[in-house]
Parts: structure tokens; sequence; C-alpha cells
């Protein structure tokens, strides 16, 4: 369900940082299969190509209405970074996202249990510095962060990217990669250096 923050504030042709987690902290993934199958639901909904294993009818194709720009999955979260396209993109991606994956998790681990918050949460980025720095903060996120396998920074470093994510909205005010990992380790040596 959307915070009382989104839905005042859903506005087309905008970037939102989305995170929620799951319902008392606890874990929503378990094991390597958890995260692909979420992953695999970003494929489903956003790759404009047509899944031959689910009815054209079936298929609520969300593409034309928002795009996903940069993700990381935690043990007990997850962060997007995204751009809406279309009013109501975001309720209907995180609505599509949350109880396909809710469901395969239900079954999975014999729970019937909501899995996750009731509301996520939405920040709403006016500025191309900010969305850079929660660019920046989504990647570094975990401990790792360079060679986590539950983000997309191997898109932005060593250009694999999924068919469903789009990287070019960040990538344009960068320039390169090296430009991207030099702005990464910035932010480390900024911190470490205001801790001594």
């Amino acid at each position: 369900m959307p915070s009382r923050n989104v839905s005042k504030n859903s506005i087309k042709d905008s970037y939102y940082h989305l995170y929620t987690r799951g319902i008392s902290k606890q874990n929503i993934f378990q094991d390597e299969s958890d995260y692909r199958f979420f992953l695999s639901l970003f494929e489903r909904y956003l790759s404009n190509e047509i899944d031959s294993g689910i009815s054209k009818n079936l298929q609520h194709k969300l593409d034309d209405s928002i795009e996903v720009l940069a993700y990381c999955l935690m043990p007990n979260h997850f962060h997007l970074l995204v751009y809406q396209i279309k009013e109501n993109g975001i309720n209907m991606l995180m609505h599509e996202i949350t109880t396909s994956y809710g469901r395969y998790f239900n079954s999975k681990y014999n729970r019937k249990e909501p899995l996750f918050e009731s509301h996520y949460k939405a920040s709403h980025i006016v500025s191309n510095n900010y969305l850079l720095r929660i660019s920046r903060n989504i990647h570094r996120n975990p401990a790792g962060w360079i060679d986590y396998p539950y983000s997309s920074i191997k898109a932005y470093l060593y250009d694999d990217t999924s068919c469903w994510m789009n990287k070019k909205r960040i990538a344009g005010l960068y320039g390169s990669a090296v430009k991207y990992y030099n702005f990464l380790f910035d932010y480390k040596a900024k911190i470490d250096s205001s801790n001594n």
C-alpha cells in the first residue's frame, strides 16, 4: 500500500527513492533463490518483452509507467531508485512486486502472515545532486558493496545491465563508469576523513 506521502506526491516525470522492509524487521530473503525470484518479478513487469510462459491477458506490463534506475536488496529490506513516467506507476509497481513476492515467500516457507510493513516509503527527488547521492547510498548500502550480488552496482561499473533496468538517466549525469566509480569512493574518503 502507498504511504500518504506517495499518494499526495505521486508526480509523473519524477524521481523517487522507494524502500520497505519486512514486518517487525524480519528477513524477506532467506536464500539465493529468493533474491533471484524477486528480481525476476522486475523482468516480468518491466521488460518490454512478452513472457511466453504467461498469458498476455495476465501480464501487467508497467514499462511505460515506471523505470527502475538502481536497486539494492538486503536481507530484511530493499531500496529502489525509480523514475515515474506516469502517475500511479509507483503504486502499481509496488503492489505487483510485493503481492507476487509475498505469495511466493509464504508458499515456500509455509506461512500466512504479512511479509512487508503495511506502507512503503517514498522520497521525491528534486535535484540531480540528490539523485546521484541517493544512487550512491543505495549502491553502498551493503558491506562489501562493490561485489554485492543483489544490487545494480555491476550494471553501473561493468555494463552488466538487465533488460528491465534503465541506467541511462543516472549515467548521463556522471558520464562514464570510471567517473561514477570515483564518485562512489569519494564518499568513502569524505566519511573517513570526517571520523579522524
